[in-house]
Formats: C-alpha cells, structure tokens, sequence
C-alpha cells in the first residue's frame, strides 16, 4: 500500500533485512531516526517484479508480513485494522450497493472484507501480478476471494483503467500506493475527478490518505481540491498499528451518501469495525481539525 516518498511529507525509509547470527532482521525506518522492525524466523518468499521488491517473512508476533520496495504492507496480526477500516464505513451507508470498484489492494484484504456484501460485481485493479501470485500463496484469503463468480481481476494500471471504464460503481474503494512514481497520479485531482465519473450518483469512494501523526501538512491542500469535486468530503480515522505513527486516515467522499448515516449492520465477525467505531470514527481531533479548515 505505501512506498518511499518525493514530496514533502515525512518519509519511509526501507532498510531491507539486517543480517544477524540468530535470523534476518527486517527494518523500515518510517522516518529518518525512527521505525520499526521484525526479526524473521522464516523469509517465504523474496523476488522482484517489474515495479518493486516483493518480500514475505514469518515473524513470531505479527504472523506473515508482506513487504513492497521494503516497507510493510500487510501483517497476519494486524491487517483487519486497516481493511476493515476502509472497506466497511463506505459499504455499511450505502443502501444498496451492487458494484464495487478496488483500486490496489493486491493482497486481497479489501477483497476478502467486501465479498461479505451482497454485491452483484467485484473489480479488483491492481498493476502488479506478481504481488497477486505472492499474496495467493501466502495470504489465502486473496485466493479464495478470485475464486468467487462476482470478482473480476485486472491487471492493469488503475489511472487508465478508469479512463477507459465505461461501468459504473456505486462504491469505489482506493488502497494506493503513496505519491510516487507511477503512483503519484492516484492522489491528483485529476484522477478524483475521473473516478467521480464512473462514481454513481448515490456513489462513494473511500481511500487511504495517509498518517495523522506524520502526514498531517498534507492533508489540508487535499482536502481543499476534493471539496471541489464532491459535495461530502470527510476524513475518519483508524488505527493501524504496524504503520507509521499508528493512526491512519481516509477519505470518505460522495455527493449525496452521508457518512453518518448508515444503512445496514455489518457483517458478522468482524474484530474492530461496528456501528459505534463507525461514528467514532468520523469524531475528528482538533489537530485534524484546525489543518482542514
């Protein structure tokens, strides 16, 4: 989901395994005298895809732990924190959602969140095979997602994928990559105005937007040009405990869903998300607050 970044925002620093006489040792510093770390018990899994550095180890806390470029992306442990958090505000308010739309999210966490939903049609977008075939072999729920009827699989860049897309989705969830490189256009206006276009009218797009503690600056000039574009721009909140500073934020957007009113109950066995979470969750601090105006 993140990756090194070029703009002004407090970088991730991926440092790659530390050798050591007992196990690897896999640190990310998320900034520049800080970060976190995982000692390996096994490394499953390291290659290189055409876009990045794809590593899975086995660690005894978090369980496997997916790294993209060096940086961690999903963990055994803690993954439900983030997944739940950005699949289910948007899909509990909607009334009737029938299409869905992931933009990213190759591990197939989302996935395995949305195919609780009663959807007619699952688009799963995502650039790289070669994080699909991993996270099949080593998180099963992405494999026993593809294998439902409803979903579709594209491998294709998601900014020309939704240029070309003639469908509408009636819920559009976006687990990008940060703003680099081919990247770096999923968080541009420009982008948000043509997923509004395939975006029904009763439509939602919720996404990742980045850490409250350490991306804070950035989240008032994004805010500012998504008001432009949609009617109901709100930021929520969520822990994410294996991800810089631990609070993670998102955008919900719409013109005419309200985030606060929701339309059904969540599925059955979920470990964070619930009604009372959800309206916590749109509860913002007053730093958030003063940044956005």
């Amino acid at each position: 989901m993140t990756k090194p970044r070029k703009d002004k925002r407090p970088t991730r620093h991926a440092a790659g395994p530390k050798k050591s006489l007992r196990s690897p040792e896999f640190r990310e510093f998320q900034t520049p005298s800080s970060g976190i770390f995982f000692q390996a018990g096994r490394v499953l899994y390291s290659g290189k895809s055409a876009f990045q550095k794809i590593e899975v180890i086995e660690n005894k806390t978090y369980g496997r732990v997916l790294f993209l470029d060096g940086l961690v992306q999903t963990t055994d442990r803690d993954e439900y924190f983030y997944h739940e958090m950005l699949a289910h505000p948007a899909l509990t308010t909607h009334h009737e959602p029938r299409s869905l739309l992931i933009v990213g999210g190759g591990d197939g966490g989302l996935l395995h969140q949305a195919l609780a939903y009663p959807l007619k049609r699952i688009v799963l977008c995502e650039i790289d095979r070669d994080v699909i075939e991993v996270s099949k072999a080593y998180f099963p729920w992405l494999k026993l997602g593809l294998r439902d009827r409803r979903v579709e699989l594209v491998l294709a860049d998601a900014n020309a994928y939704v240029l070309r897309s003639r469908e509408e989705f009636d819920v559009i969830l976006v687990d990008s990559s940060d703003p680099v490189g081919p990247s770096a256009i999923l968080h541009q206006k420009q982008f948000y105005e043509r997923l509004k276009k395939i975006l029904g009218g009763e439509g939602i797009i919720a996404s990742q937007a980045g850490s409250l503690l350490l991306h804070l600056d950035s989240f008032g000039r994004k805010n500012a040009f998504l008001k432009k574009i949609f009617s109901i721009v709100r930021f929520y909140l969520g822990p994410a405990p294996t991800y810089p500073g631990g609070t993670w934020c998102y955008h919900y957007l719409s013109d005419r869903s309200d985030p606060l009113r929701v339309s059904r109950e969540p599925p059955p066995g979920l470990r964070y998300y619930s009604r009372e979470i959800h309206e916590a969750a749109f509860n913002l601090p007053n730093l958030l607050k003063e940044r956005l105006g």
